[in-house]
């Protein structure tokens, strides 16, 4: 599967469909809302955990120098935050492109934390796709993230930002806060 998967993403579901459509974001999409939304709550997604395992060449680093971005790994018995947002069809003209790198939309369920349960779409970088980079030891992935820059800005300030997130919403996640940590050390 190549890099830009925004005409894969197009044939994935019919979004007409939906009576409603609930998007769940667990890494920029919790703190970077460009988008339009009809309603917004804190949700978690069960069975994953946040990685950063997914390369970006294209908004935090570059093809030459690609930095890490948060990706779902399929993990029994975790749960990993994020934030819902119910949007209208049209937003996934902006979202498709915005998480084009080897991103796939995917169908699943999500609890919002009044208790109830939503089918949602989640953007995954599977292990599949072009962009994944997969496990590394957290000095390395921080050694990589420290140094990527792309059109979106500093790889770093994409693991602070979300980080800041987190703590926003009173939530811990050990391999982000890791990765913060690591980076602080480097700079």
């Amino acid at each position: 599967m190549s890099h830009d998967t925004q005409a894969l993403n197009k044939q994935r579901q019919n979004l007409a469909s939906y009576d409603e459509i609930w998007l769940f974001g667990y890494g920029s999409l919790i703190y970077k809302v460009d988008f339009p939304f009809i309603d917004s709550a804190p949700a978690y997604i069960e069975h994953f955990t946040r990685r950063f395992w997914q390369g970006s060449h294209d908004h935090r680093g570059t093809p030459e120098a690609p930095g890490r971005v948060a990706t779902l790994i399929a993990t029994p018995n975790e749960t990993c935050f994020g934030m819902a947002y119910q949007v209208s069809e049209e937003v996934f003209e902006h979202l498709d492109h915005r998480e084009k790198n080897g991103y796939l939309r995917h169908e699943v369920k999500i609890q919002l934390v009044n208790g109830k349960t939503k089918t949602a779409l989640v953007y995954l970088g599977a292990p599949d796709n072009a962009a994944f980079l997969g496990d590394a030891s957290i000095e390395n992935i921080a050694h990589q993230i420290f140094y990527a820059t792309g059109p979106s800005g500093a790889n770093r300030d994409y693991v602070f930002e979300l980080a800041n997130a987190l703590r926003h919403h009173q939530q811990v996640d050990e391999h982000v806060f890791a990765i913060e940590a690591a980076l602080n050390r480097l700079a």
